[in-house]
């Protein structure tokens, strides 16, 4: 893996030099765009919507529309404007994870130390692990202000991006009827949950669309007749009665991983 940061964790006065890896890679496959007559590249130009004309990547500018009057930005205004940079995850403070909503969590990144940071980033990890907290940080990415948790996962430190406040949207613009269920059909929900319920294990879960997609493309490769695609059509529950729903899923024993 190839680090794509590197600077230190503000612990207290205690400085843990590290370098940060992406967690994650793409599981889908990687697709050209072609012009379907010939097969050849297609490639996107920046055009001016009032003349038509092409637009050399040194004459575009960026700029903020302000009610109705565009307000041109700058190098040096988004200089300005740009957090301070330091090479630091700051602790700011010590928080249960269980406290924050996952529609917070964005990116998940691997935290390795530096061989100077070894044994203040082990004690790190076994603190957070012993306290069961997490350290909520600040730290400057790609000249963004990013906002993150600092958890122990086995023995890696882990460093989970999450959103600020003001990027959520409430929901109080949503149309929620404000009622509640009925208490058998309740019971019933519970018990369904109930024959459910079970121990988590991601590796029973398989992105297939990659797998089987590649199939698809070595099979066409050398020109093999290619099946049919499915119909996609919405399936309707022949009952509207929900008890009779419940009744009828706590009949059916199937538990499918999808």
């Amino acid at each position: 893996m190839r680090s794509i940061w590197t600077g230190a964790i503000g612990f207290g006065l205690v400085n843990i030099p590290v370098k940060l890896y992406s967690a994650i890679q793409e599981s889908s496959l990687s697709m050209d765009m072609l012009d379907k007559s010939d097969h050849s590249n297609i490639k996107f130009q920046r055009i001016n919507a009032k003349t038509g004309k092409e637009v050399p990547y040194a004459n575009i500018v960026k700029a903020y529309d302000l009610d109705g009057q565009y307000v041109v930005l700058d190098d040096e205004d988004f200089q300005k404007a740009s957090p301070e940079k330091t090479k630091i995850i700051e602790i700011s403070d010590f928080v249960n994870e269980s406290e924050i909503d996952s529609i917070y969590y964005e990116t998940p990144y691997y935290l390795e130390p530096e061989k100077s940071g070894v044994k203040p980033y082990i004690l790190l990890r076994e603190s957070l692990k012993k306290a069961k907290k997490s350290g909520l940080a600040t730290f400057v990415l790609r000249s963004k202000q990013s906002l993150a948790v600092i958890k122990a996962s086995e023995n890696v430190l882990m460093l989970q991006k999450i959103r600020f406040e003001e990027e959520i949207r409430d929901k109080k613009d949503l149309n929620i009827p404000d009622s509640e269920a009925k208490p058998a059909e309740l019971k019933m929900a519970m018990a369904l949950i109930d024959q459910l319920s079970g121990q988590f294990d991601i590796s029973k879960y398989k992105d297939t669309y990659s797998e089987e997609l590649m199939k698809l493309i070595n099979a066409k490769a050398k020109g093999k007749q290619l099946p049919a695609a499915p119909e996609m059509r919405v399936v309707h529950s022949k009952s509207t009665d929900l008890m009779a729903q419940l009744k009828a899923s706590l009949g059916s024993k199937k538990r499918k991983a999808s």
